[in-house]
């Protein structure tokens, strides 16, 4: 119990005793995320522990013992932090550990954002309470926002607090898995305030990489899968970027509201034309990305998609440019980080001429 007030304490601390911030109109978020996150803390107990002490399942334990492997991977081979984060686990009875609710303007590829203590501004606002999330986004709605729901099944709390594994994610394929801790160690390793893009494509490359080195391990078969799953995730993110892309194009040229409505009515049923032709002809009906069409196509889903994409050739090229040696990658990846948000954008932006 001690140990949960230091935890609510530290958490308090951040939400309430930050000066300069005006926090006081929202409490009541800021209350559910403190008592969610200190739910999980309180409900994580080390894996090692677990092993030896715990009646868990077989499977239970295979998965467990892979992720020591992973972890201990992810900082000997790939210099992510070394600290006690994903060496615990917790199950939180729960599929997702929060829903994030993403919104944007019916006419604007431009996310809503909001601004928190330490993460700064990012383009999306979380709740460990579904039903609170669907009342806040059907607040946005009848603001005349287009929104997005969709679960989460893991988050970084930036070395802050030791993140667990979470039930949400301990299933997940091999380097499904792996990719998970990588993504989020490596928001650990660099994170910049109010550039969630470059956060992303950073986080995600590091990822890639780190499933590449991971299951070259294993051998060629998982790898070649893999690849092969890879190649099918790039194809079906080109055709979202170029729907995002066409809308751009729409929403810029000055047409009335009601042509641009008919008209962006027409290049969503156009995206999913596009991707009936990919899944049933070029990937002979592999239908793995039929999911992401249940739930409603919209502008804040294409926001949601440049987010995590716009910015990873740029990494990409880096990361070749650093002959693939993550140390190096990192420096300067870091230098990056430090220039302004204009020079940023600029060096980024040659980088991906080079990709």
């Amino acid at each position: 119990m001690k140990r949960a007030m230091l935890l609510f304490s530290s958490l308090c601390g951040l939400v309430f005793c930050t000066p300069g911030l005006a926090l006081c109109s929202d409490l009541g978020y800021y209350a559910q995320a403190i008592q969610g996150h200190v739910k999980i803390l309180l409900a994580r107990r080390p894996i090692e522990q677990l092993l030896v002490e715990s009646k868990i399942t077989p499977a239970l334990k295979e998965r467990l013992q892979l992720v020591l492997e992973i972890r201990d991977f992810a900082s000997h081979e790939l210099d992510l932090p070394e600290n006690d984060s994903y060496r615990s686990y917790a199950d939180i009875q729960r599929a997702a550990v929060v829903t994030n609710v993403i919104a944007a303007k019916e006419f604007s590829l431009q996310p809503l954002i909001w601004c928190f203590p330490f993460a700064g501004c990012v383009s999306y606002r979380g709740y460990y309470d579904p039903r609170k999330a669907e009342s806040f986004a059907a607040g946005l709605r009848d603001q005349g926002y287009e929104t997005d729901l969709y679960g989460v099944s893991a988050y970084s709390t930036l070395g802050w607090f030791d993140d667990p594994v979470l039930n949400t994610f301990i299933d997940w394929p091999e380097a499904a898995l792996a990719g998970q801790i990588f993504h989020e160690l490596a928001h650990q390793q660099l994170y910049v305030k109010d550039d969630s893009s470059f956060n992303e494509a950073f986080a995600e490359v590091v990822e890639a990489e780190g499933v590449k080195r991971w299951l070259a391990r294993q051998g060629q078969a998982p790898a070649a899968d893999a690849m092969e799953e890879q190649e099918r995730r790039q194809a079906f993110v080109a055709l979202l970027l170029q729907t995002r892309h066409d809308l751009e194009v729409l929403y810029a040229s000055g047409k009335s509201l009601q042509v641009m409505r008919a008209e962006k009515k027409a290049v969503f049923s156009l995206l999913r034309q596009r991707y009936q032709l990919l899944r049933d002809e070029t990937w002979q009906g592999y239908s793995g990305f039929d999911r992401w069409f249940e739930r409603p196509v919209n502008n804040a889903r294409l926001a949601a998609v440049a987010t995590y994409h716009d910015r990873k050739p740029s990494f990409l090229a880096l990361l070749q440019r650093t002959d693939g040696d993550l140390s190096r990658f990192y420096e300067e990846a870091a230098a990056l980080a430090k220039r302004t948000r204009a020079e940023r954008d600029e060096i980024l932006a040659e980088l991906a001429k080079a990709q």
